[in-house]
Formats: C-alpha cells, sequence, structure tokens
C-alpha cells in the first residue's frame, strides 16, 4: 500500500506519534451562542417546572397555584427570554465575533442557566408558602 505524504499507510491526516496539525479556532458568534444557551435553558426549565409542578399537585391537590406557576412560564419567563436576546441580535457581523462580547456572554450565561433551574424550584416554595397560608 503506498504512503501519503505524512507518512501513513491509511490516508489519515495524523497519527498518534504525530498528530494532524490543528486548525485554527473558528471564531465565535456569539449572536448563534447565547440563542442556543437560551433554546437549552428553557427546555430545561419547561423539564422542571413540570416536574416540580406535577409533584405539587400530587401534593396541593385542589388547588390552582401549580397551573398558576405554568402561566408564569409561559407569561413571563419566554418574553424575558427574548429580552436578554435583544442586544445579541441587534450585533452586526463584526460585532457578532468581537472577544469583547465575552464578558457580556459569561454573564448572560450565568443569569439564563440560574434562571432555567432556579426558577422551578423558587417559584415551588412560593406556591407551598401560599398555600400554608392558607
Amino acid at each position: 500500500m503506498p504512503m501519503t505524504p505524512n507518512g501513513n499507510r491509511h490516508g489519515r491526516t495524523g497519527t498518534a506519534l504525530h498528530p494532524a496539525p490543528r486548525r485554527a479556532a473558528q471564531p465565535r458568534d456569539w449572536r448563534k451562542r447565547i440563542s442556543d444557551n437560551l433554546a437549552y435553558g428553557l427546555l430545561v426549565y419547561t423539564g422542571l417546572q413540570i416536574f416540580v409542578t406535577m409533584k405539587q399537585l400530587k401534593e396541593l391537590s385542589g388547588t390552582m397555584l401549580p397551573y398558576m406557576a405554568l402561566i408564569v412560564l409561559v407569561g413571563g419567563i419566554i418574553p424575558a427570554a427574548r429580552m436578554l436576546e435583544r442586544h445579541w441580535d441587534k450585533l452586526d457581523d463584526i460585532h457578532a465575533f468581537d472577544p469583547a462580547e465575552a464578558p457580556r456572554f459569561a454573564r448572560d450565561r450565568a443569569i439564563i442557566w440560574a434562571a432555567a433551574i432556579g426558577l422551578p424550584f423558587l417559584l415551588a416554595l412560593i406556591a407551598k408558602a401560599l398555600h400554608s397560608l392558607t
């Protein structure tokens, strides 16, 4: 079998002893990255919200509070996510790859994930507290 220019017989671009040269890192499009984080965050939030709400429906039967939490999901979380994404949608193609946006991206990503994971449990605690008052 003939050898390739890099010295192997399989047509691969590198071997364990002689790895292929790494390509330059692709620039990060902050618009796509924040949109992906929002999409996954909303999926996690929705899953947790349903899980926590269903548990409360069993515990707090006869009350509308768990359903109110689901209304908050639709009525408050999605518009809030769009407001967070608005800055990133306004970026032009030059600024969408600007490394100077990294700190704001990190802040917004932390907000997204703290809300996605924390809000379902916070809403559950509020619903339990309100139910205990009645």
